[in-house]
């Protein structure tokens, strides 16, 4: 129990177990490029400059043990596989977008915040209750809970 004026922490098994799954920085950059759909491997290597192919063979292999990728063979001599996304993968599009956009607002280089098609307004992240079917305002986010 958080003694009064001491800030909470909040619970990190969570983050921690996400983390573990896809934290590191070309991790989620694989997931990013595979965001728009399948990519080969020189496919990958080129939408994700600077890694190495070596790493590039380690993230993908670890993003398939996560089960946040598939690979899925479109040749079979030689051995050639495409990689996609899965259902879990695909999950983290939010998160990503969060996060580059915080990286945009912290001095980011050459970024592009994500706007409405319709006016081209940038976009903001809001707390949304399902329950309550109402956006979660700013004075009220200091009282969100993991539970």
């Amino acid at each position: 129990m958080a003694v009064m004026g001491e800030p909470r922490q909040p619970p990190t098994a969570a983050l921690d177990a996400a983390l573990g799954r896809v934290g590191d920085r070309w991790s989620f950059l694989l997931v990013a490029a595979l965001l728009d759909g399948p990519l080969r491997f020189a496919d990958l290597a080129e939408r994700v400059p600077g890694i190495a192919p070596n790493i590039l063979v380690q993230r993908l292999r670890r993003l398939e043990e996560q089960r946040v990728v598939v690979a899925s063979p479109y040749s079979d001599r030689p051995p050639r596989v495409a990689y996609a996304l899965t259902e879990d993968g695909r999950e983290l599009a939010g998160v990503l977008r969060l996060l580059a956009g915080w990286g945009e607002r912290a001095g980011g280089e050459g970024g592009v915040a994500l706007r409405h098609l319709t006016c081209g307004t940038a976009l903001e992240a809001h707390w949304f209750c399902p329950t309550c079917s109402r956006t979660v305002e700013d004075p009220e986010a200091s009282e969100l809970r993991f539970a």
